[in-house]
């Protein structure tokens, strides 16, 4: 084991696993996204890119929710890609607190250059598992995933 705790079995294991996870989402997390620095983009922006790609306009809440971020940080990310141009802004007709992102065809022509570019980064981070490593990889992250979310 590479943790040098000295407590239990059990304890050493967890601490284990929490530290080769960890580091392996941090070295994914950077391959994934190098390319973005060309772009002069964040990850967090990048993820709203996407997630308005894929799903269209949404809330500032629900962007928050989808790319795991606090609705306060989301507000500067937000505002960055709206004073370069990639997203907009709407009040919701029904619900006036309620503001709608969505993609500009600014932004929708920089996610659609960036997605093949990222693909293939996403291929690359899993290159070294086996189809069926990479499904029980997946499995199991979804696993201890839904667990911690049930804890809140």
């Amino acid at each position: 084991m590479s943790t040098r705790y000295s407590g239990s079995a059990e304890e050493r294991a967890a601490l284990d696993a929490y530290i080769k996870v960890w580091r392996a989402a941090h070295a994914m997390e950077v391959r994934a996204n190098r390319h973005l620095a060309a772009h002069n983009l964040t990850i967090s922006q990048f993820g709203v890119l996407e997630a308005l790609h894929h799903l269209g306009p949404l809330s500032q809440r629900q962007l928050a929710d989808k790319i795991l971020r606090s609705s306060g940080n989301l507000t500067m990310v937000i505002d960055n890609l709206e004073r370069d141009g990639l997203v907009g802004r709407e009040r919701d007709l029904k619900d006036r607190r309620v503001m709608t992102v969505s993609l500009t065809e600014r932004g929708h022509e920089l996610i659609e250059l960036l997605m093949p570019k990222h693909v293939l980064n996403v291929l690359g981070v899993f290159a070294a598992l086996s189809p069926g490593e990479l499904k029980d990889l997946a499995s199991l992250s979804k696993k201890l995933g839904l667990s911690l979310q049930a804890e809140g």
